[in-house]
């Protein structure tokens, strides 16, 4: 019975609150196993469902190895179902509402430091795969791209005169970036050879050599062969988007313009960049300050 319910919800999802295609999924498997657990605890109806079940079904993904974050991704999926329930006059009260998920550690994310990236993006790039992959590079750093943003991204979408990239995020909220000098350089030179291509019709600014788009797995790989071949620590796009936000941050102290520039619906996710911002005074202090050198 409560399969339902889930399809109305995922459906609000995609039509309603045009979520993207992943993270439907992951609220459908989520929710699929809610489903699952309730059926085997012969939990029939929506009012039988109580605040005991939600956290019978968290302890035993627990027990299965779950990682904190994906037990608080499982929970988040089910407060939002039920919420959903709520609103929609199904239920009168969310049985989630009071489950706390466990705490995972807070990890902050990996940022290059200033001359790892120019070690990375300074070299004269040879051949179609090159000069694509250093665009790709330029671009991600320059404007702090999501990888499905870039892979996203068409020929309409750029503007070397304006030098401006219209970016559709999540939840197809479009944001207008600014592009940086090298970012622009090195995509002029990838529309050059892009237009090579016999069958490079397609509306995509990134394609592979068989002119088709180029998918989020294969930036990940061309990123990784970069890497090794500029000779430095294995580079992932995510990788460039934190380095672009962490250097913005040290230069400019304006986190409101990181907010917008990341396209972060709520400023708590980029205040972690303030934690990578405090690193690197940290680390200035410990070298500079003469009482707090160590003898």
């Amino acid at each position: 019975m409560i399969n339902v319910y889930i399809n109305q919800f995922i459906s609000n999802l995609k039509v309603v609150r045009n979520f993207s295609f992943n993270t439907i999924h992951n609220y459908d498997r989520d929710l699929q196993k809610l489903e699952t657990f309730l059926k085997e605890n012969k939990v029939n109806s929506l009012s039988s469902i109580k605040e005991y079940h939600i956290r019978g079904l968290i302890n035993k993904e627990r027990r299965r190895g779950l990682s904190p974050r994906s037990l608080q991704r499982l929970l988040s999926s089910i407060k939002s179902f039920f919420r959903f329930l709520v609103d929609e006059g199904e239920i009168t009260i969310n049985p989630a509402h009071n489950v706390i998920s466990p705490k995972s550690p807070s990890i902050l994310p990996k940022a290059l430091d200033v001359d790892l990236v120019k070690k990375l993006l300074d070299f004269t790039p040879q051949g179609f795969f090159e000069i694509r992959d250093k665009a790709i590079a330029e671009l991600l750093y320059s404007s702090g791209l999501r990888l499905s943003e870039l892979c996203n991204l068409d020929l309409q979408d750029i503007s070397i005169k304006e030098k401006i990239c219209r970016v559709t995020g999540k939840g197809m909220k479009m944001r207008d970036l600014p592009v940086g000098e090298k970012a622009l350089i090195a995509i002029r030179e990838w529309l050059i050879h892009r237009n090579e291509i016999s069958n490079s019709n397609g509306k995509a600014l990134f394609i592979n050599n068989r002119g088709k788009r180029i998918s989020p797995r294969s930036v990940q790989l061309r990123l990784e062969k970069l890497s090794k071949l500029r000779g430095v620590p294995l580079i992932h796009p995510h990788m460039l988007r934190h380095s672009f936000a962490s250097h913005f941050l040290e230069s400019s102290g304006d986190l409101r313009a990181v907010q917008e520039m990341l396209g972060h619906s709520d400023i708590s996710t980029t205040q972690i960049y303030t934690k990578l911002d405090f690193q690197h005074l940290a680390k200035v202090y410990d070298k500079s300050h003469p009482r707090a050198k160590k003898h």
